[in-house]
């Protein structure tokens, strides 16, 4: 090749053309940068830091902590969630536990210098805003998975166990926060509102979480697996129009306003399961135009978000209705489960998980709330697992089957923190009750693998 074609034939000349239009400007314009100006007035000048001091003050910037704290959660977050993988439990699980021992909690306890300078109080606003963002983001395609068109054939089975799974531990919440209230009922806060609270947290089944465990184990596609997929897919959906409506009631400062506000959100649901849900259905995805539907379903979340929020039922309502309205459509669910679920699970769950770590003081769980761990862990398990045996048996699902439901029903995961998190902006938990409750949400999660795997054994012997 010639010179005019791009090529090299010619490497002295080009050599020599370079440093002629591209080295010689070079260094004359850094010359006249260094030497050509007027002195430094004397009132400027500073004297020379030490080698490094500049490196800390950049660290310390709020941009240089924000990716420092970035980067040590998802470092923290991840190698704990392969450790809990290797020993057969979800990672997710070690991704939650990692987030706590992040907190005062623990790191706080164990090395409060580092603790205060890794996470100063004056940098958690960006952090918490950003994991908001992450679990408005996750609720969307968890809204988009709930494919309640797949309940044919086993619709009453489905209400049936997810209601009574849903039931029963909200009837045993309610009662235990009668004993709960005179101790851990927030100032200010009436039993009914704390009660309903406790009652639906007792009542949650993570459906992300349990598609996962399934996966795990094998067994999606087979008749148990595709069972509790209905019951947790209708459950979820049960338990969020309820906490809606417990949130929306608790928010309102009088019975008129309250009556409004659930008035709203029941228009609001109706609308998007009645006309914005049959809308995406209809619609097919161009190939080409997939980034102009991606960019429209995340603008219709964000506004859902923000309706929600306005009508002060928080905006994850509004996120997870979206989702709902978009599952109608197959290609779009697909889409966002590609797109947009990667970067919400790789990078800003981490981040909610360690704001939840964040939120725990450092004398939150005393030595007592040992037994009142056991005993909330006791009441959601048995709840559940009551609950959903009684109605599966009764359904006329064999016994080893509905046990083995009940187990995978327990699973509270991630939804169980959003909850949690919800409850605790709200003033409707206390900082004792809400660290006890979190623990309840990784114990009951973490027992699903080995009470299935329980029954098995049991099943063979």
């Amino acid at each position: 090749m010639d010179a005019q074609t791009g090529g090299e034939s010619r490497p002295m000349k080009w050599g020599w053309h370079y440093l002629a239009w591209a080295g010689i400007p070079l260094a004359i314009g850094l010359a006249l940068a260094r030497y050509a100006g007027p002195g430094m007035p004397t009132v400027a000048a500073k004297a020379e830091k030490v080698v490094g001091s500049d490196w800390a003050q950049h660290l310390a910037s709020p941009l240089g902590l924000f990716l420092l704290q970035l980067l040590v959660l998802l470092v923290v977050a991840k190698g704990a969630g392969a450790l809990l993988k290797r020993l057969g439990q979800p990672a997710v699980i070690g991704e939650m536990a990692a987030g706590l021992m992040m907190g005062p909690l623990v790191l706080g306890s164990l090395l409060p210098g580092l603790h205060g300078a890794l996470f100063p109080a004056s940098s958690l606003g960006p952090l918490g805003m950003l994991s908001q963002l992450g679990v408005l983001m996750f609720l969307l395609v968890a809204g988009a998975e709930l494919d309640l068109g797949a309940l044919r054939g086993r619709r009453r089975f489905a209400f049936t166990v997810s209601h009574a799974g849903i039931a029963v531990p909200f009837v045993l919440g309610v009662l235990l926060a009668i004993w709960l209230y005179p101790d851990h009922g927030p100032q200010g806060v009436g039993f009914t509102a704390f009660a309903l609270f406790v009652g639906i947290s007792m009542s949650i089944t993570a459906f992300p979480v349990l598609l996962r465990i399934l996966a795990d184990r094998g067994i999606t596609h087979t008749p148990l697996g595709q069972t509790a997929i209905a019951c947790a897919a209708l459950g979820d959906a049960t338990a969020w129009c309820l906490l809606a409506l417990i949130v929306a009631a608790a928010q309102a400062t009088a019975w008129l306003t309250a009556s409004v506000n659930l008035l709203c959100v029941v228009a609001f649901i109706a609308l998007m399961l009645g006309a914005v849900k049959p809308w995406f259905a209809r619609q097919t995805v161009q190939a080409g135009s997939e980034g102009r539907w991606l960019l429209g379903v995340l603008l219709l979340a964000l506004a859902s978000a923000l309706v929600t929020e306005v009508l002060g039922i928080h905006a994850l309502f509004g996120a997870f209705a979206a989702g709902v309205a978009v599952s109608a459509n197959s290609q779009l669910r697909t889409l966002l489960i590609a797109k947009v679920e990667p970067f919400a699970v790789t990078l800003l769950l981490p981040l909610f998980f360690a704001m939840t770590g964040l939120r725990m003081r450092a004398d939150a769980l005393q030595a007592s709330d040992l037994v009142l761990c056991l005993l909330v862990i006791a009441v959601a398990t048995v709840g559940k697992l009551l609950g959903t045996f009684s109605a599966a048996r009764s359904a006329g699902l064999e016994t080893r089957e509905a046990w083995r439901l009940g187990a995978l029903m327990n699973t509270r995961g991630l939804m169980e923190l959003i909850v949690l998190n919800l409850g605790y902006e709200l003033g409707l938990l206390g900082d004792r009750l809400f660290a006890v409750l979190v623990i309840m949400a990784l114990v009951t999660t973490a027992m699903t693998g080995p009470l299935l795997n329980l029954i098995e054994r049991r099943k063979a012997a």
